[in-house]
């Protein structure tokens, strides 16, 4: 008797994509979450959670902050919907006030806007977490590996100290 496979499950909330260097590359000075412009394909690929965000960004053009360089993929299933430029600009929704306050700090202080994740709420909407972030130079990457070297040694000595070893 042959199995089915499984399928892959759609994700209904929680992450559908992460920045896992940002952090690294990037000191994160303030987050903020913002909506995002999708159609309905693109909402199903980040559903299967085949989006990438590593060499995204925003920036503000026109009054109006857009996402740029993220990939979210064609959807398979369906060869009937439209077809679209899986990494074209993507309108963010933000209100005037965070769009000229993040823009002014682009433009200020030379920081850069950089998507950390892309999730659904709870009400199942795609939302983008962006972070307000300055580049880190080569010795602060240093300092945070070997902080974080650090800290797993320490739990491990920790760990360890409360086995018996008799």
């Amino acid at each position: 008797m042959a199995s089915t496979p499984k399928k892959k499950s759609l994700i209904s909330h929680g992450t559908a994509a992460q920045n896992r260097k940002a952090h690294y590359d990037f000191k994160i000075n303030e987050t903020l979450e913002a909506g995002m412009v999708l159609l309905g394909g693109e909402v199903k690929s980040l559903r299967a959670g085949r989006a990438a965000i590593a060499e995204a960004w925003a920036g503000e053009r026109d009054g109006e902050m857009w996402l740029y360089n993220c990939y979210i993929p064609e959807w398979q299933a369906n060869s009937l919907m439209a077809k679209f430029e899986p990494r074209r600009p993507r309108k963010l929704l933000m209100s005037h006030k965070q769009i000229a306050t993040w823009a002014g700090a682009v433009t200020r202080q030379g920081a850069t806007i950089v998507p950390l994740e892309i999730l659904f709420n709870e009400q199942g909407r795609a939302k983008v977490k962006l972070g307000l972030a300055e580049g880190k130079q080569a010795h602060d990457k240093r300092a945070h590996v070997a902080e974080r070297d650090w800290a797993r040694d320490k739990a491990r000595v920790m760990r360890d100290k409360g086995r018996d070893h008799g």
